[in-house]
């Protein structure tokens, strides 16, 4: 008689990491819970990092079958920290921004501005590697401007949610707008998001492009 052989578990292709990587989800965990400890407004801190607490689930969640570059998960991983330090103290009132304010004699807490610049410079590369892995879009001339287009409308969206916030706190929103007394600061604010996306794709395309490819080779998707 022929021996029937139990059937073989499934295993993971090798080179593909079944779990996010562990050190970036611990480092976030421990920061958004110093953040949340002594928080100045409960609030502030509730509205300005809602995007780690609804975005950290869906990674891990989502992982086993659209597991993220590394380059991915180290940027998305330091703008939950940016974030996080900003929901704690307030972005107006931030003691880092504080310090460059009164060094080098500025007019404000700019905090602010380097929050609005890491909202275009992380989400550039987490749009295009969803456009590159989902869409006919990778290898496309049009991938890098169609990104920055996405970043800038996630920017006037944000800008919409802080009115939105304004007119249903009145000044208690105030400390989540973190306008500091300027009337162009929702201007400013998109502006250091464009800045961010296209800085961004100058800077981290080519090691983008790199990670992708790894990437899909270990999963065995073929190239694009």
């Amino acid at each position: 008689m022929t021996a029937v052989r139990p059937a073989s578990r499934p295993t993971a292709r090798p080179g593909v990491r079944r779990t996010p990587p562990l050190a970036a989800a611990v480092v976030v965990v421990v920061g958004m819970a110093l953040s949340a400890w002594g928080a100045r407004d409960r609030a502030t801190w509730f509205l300005e990092t809602m995007w780690v607490l609804i975005g950290l689930p869906l990674v891990v969640l989502a992982w086993r079958r659209f597991p993220l570059t590394g380059l991915l998960c180290g940027l998305l991983a330091a703008h939950a920290l940016v974030l996080a330090v900003g929901g704690h103290y307030t972005y107006a009132e931030v003691p880092a921004g504080d310090w460059v304010r009164d060094t080098f004699g500025l007019s404000r807490n700019p905090y602010d501005r380097f929050g609005h610049l890491m909202q275009g410079f992380v989400p550039a590369v987490l749009v295009r590697e969803l456009l590159s892995r989902t869409s006919p879009l990778r290898g496309s001339r049009w991938l890098a401007p169609l990104t920055v287009c996405a970043c800038l409308a996630f920017s006037a969206c944000f800008e919409l949610l802080e009115w939105a916030a304004a007119e249903i706190g009145g000044h208690g929103a105030d400390a989540f707008l973190a306008t500091q007394g300027d009337v162009w600061d929702t201007q400013w604010d998109m502006l250091c998001a464009l800045i961010g996306a296209t800085l961004s794709l100058l800077l981290l395309s080519r090691a983008h492009d790199r990670q992708l490819a790894a990437l899909e080779s270990a999963r065995g998707v073929p190239a694009a």
